[in-house]
């Protein structure tokens, strides 16, 4: 595509979305070429988005606590406490600033400057006695009590509830595929009951939760699931196979609204209730372009707060998975700031409680990564295998010269997203053929393409889908064949 702009011609040279948070524009050379000068009348209405200074990167979120004045040392670091992102410690006559919610990782050698991948920011040289600021909350500080919730519809107050919520229960295999079942009906079809999704699916994400507005979550039943009495004998019958059943939020259009400690109570509140009442297993993170994920923004450093309290309270079965579009991580690699790499801090911050990261691979256009010159197709066993290495390897932002560095996360804590089918998502649709042979390439070192990772990860967690109720509409060919090739994996 060829488009105008500052009085120059310029044609696209990948598929991509240039947000308007990113501030992008066609004078980026990496992708776009100029054609040289434009001439004639342009066309009217021009095409948008004029260059953008977008805030990009905004202000890291507020700190709660005052810093001490300057110069003089706040109080000292403790390796048993845990700070939230903008709280302030002092160690060795050095004044640090949490970059997100932090334990245990010491100040003195865990520090870089913001965007850095550390946990800490030094602030500078302090002296004199600590200030007596609030000192930060003890680990993992569970919120408030029940106090300041609007309790969300469903039920009374987080009191533990009708059934299965205490007992864990029993972990799917070790290579699972994950979908997304529909709570709404759309052109798949209706909703149906939960007891009727296949076999073959070892994690069920029930998408959506909905936005209740100042941090809570709300959950709107569908109709079609059978009634409440049901869909929370389906989740616990479930649950008794060994299978997952977890509560996303986002969407396409979803949203949360996180920025300040009132609204991180609320969220915690209203999410852990309805958790309990329904049964479910924890929550998937799926927030995309509209929900204001953006690099720096208090969303992500309260969404951190607030999964770490969830966890605090529902115990070690408390399940925690994300579907970030891969913008929002990979795409950190060539660029970060705005949208691009915008979850690397959130990842980061919730790795030691993150069950698995599926990131999409669908409607972003093509992929660029460290071991390619060009852009990687949707749907091509490159893309696949280089996204989950950028993953468990790791990579550096903005193509290797920081500031942020990714440090990769565990094989089993890492799936690829895909389309159940043609009609499932506007593009990257991958044949059963590329996702075995990603799958082989992954976790055996065979069927690789032009990129294989530095070695086998045979742990690698599996396929996550977009949807459960596409695969039913077009008679399960995707969830038979991907289950088939997750099966004769070591």
């Amino acid at each position: 595509m060829v488009v105008t702009f500052n009085g120059r011609l310029y044609r696209a040279t990948v598929n991509q979305t240039d947000y308007a948070s990113t501030g992008w524009n066609p004078a980026n050379a990496s992708l776009w070429t100029d054609l040289g000068p434009a001439t004639g009348t342009a066309p009217s209405p021009s095409p948008s988005p004029s260059p953008i200074p977008s805030p990009s990167p905004s202000p890291s979120p507020t700190p709660t606590p005052s810093p001490p004045a300057s110069g003089t040392c706040a109080a000292p670091w403790s390796s048993s406490t845990a700070y939230n992102g903008g709280q302030i410690a002092s160690k060795a006559s050095t004044n640090y600033k949490a970059n997100w919610w932090t334990q245990g990782n010491d100040p003195a050698t865990s520090s870089g400057p913001a965007g850095s991948g550390q946990p800490w920011s030094s602030q500078g040289a302090c002296s004199g006695a600590p200030s007596p600021g609030p000192a930060p909350s003890p680990s993992p500080s569970p919120a408030p009590s029940p106090a300041p919730t609007p309790a969300p519809t469903p039920s009374p107050s987080p009191s533990p509830s009708p059934s299965p919520s205490p007992s864990p229960s029993p972990s799917p295999g070790k290579h699972q595929l994950i979908g997304y079942w529909h709570n709404f009906t759309n052109p798949s079809g209706p909703t149906f009951p939960l007891s009727e999704v296949s076999a073959d699916y070892d994690v069920i994400v029930v998408a959506f939760a909905d936005d209740g507005g100042n941090g809570n979550i709300v959950f709107n039943l569908d109709g079609g699931s059978g009634g409440e009495a049901r869909f929370i004998a389906d989740i616990a019958a479930a649950r008794a196979k060994g299978r997952k059943v977890v509560l996303s939020f986002g969407g396409q259009n979803g949203t949360v609204t996180l920025t300040n400690a009132t609204q991180v109570a609320n969220f915690v509140n209203s999410v852990e209730a309805i958790l309990r009442k329904y049964g479910f297993d924890g929550i998937d993170i799926d927030l995309e372009s509209g929900a204001g994920v953006t690099s720096g923004a208090p969303v992500v450093a309260n969404l951190v707060t607030a999964v770490k309290q969830l966890k605090a309270r529902l115990g070690s079965g408390f399940y925690l998975s994300m579907a970030p579009e891969h913008p929002y991580v990979q795409g950190g690699y060539v660029a970060y700031g705005g949208i691009w790499g915008a979850y690397l801090p959130l990842i980061d911050g919730l790795r030691d409680e993150l069950n698995v990261l599926h990131v999409q691979y669908y409607n972003n256009g093509a992929l660029y990564a460290p071991y390619a010159t060009s852009g990687l197709a949707e749907g091509s066993v490159d893309l696949l295998v280089a996204a989950s290495r950028m993953l468990i390897e790791g990579f550096t932002t903005n193509n290797g010269s920081g500031p942020y560095v990714f440090r990769g996360l565990r094989p089993d804590q890492v799936a690829f997203g895909l389309p159940s089918g043609p009609s499932s998502a506007n593009s990257g649709q991958a044949s059963l053929a590329n996702i075995t042979a990603a799958l082989n390439c992954l976790t055996r070192l065979t069927q690789c393409g032009a990129i294989k990772p530095l070695a086998a990860y045979p742990t690698l967690r599996g396929v996550m889908t977009w949807s459960i109720n596409w695969d039913r509409k077009d008679g399960l060919a995707f969830s038979r064949g991907v289950r088939n090739a997750l099966n004769a994996l070591p």
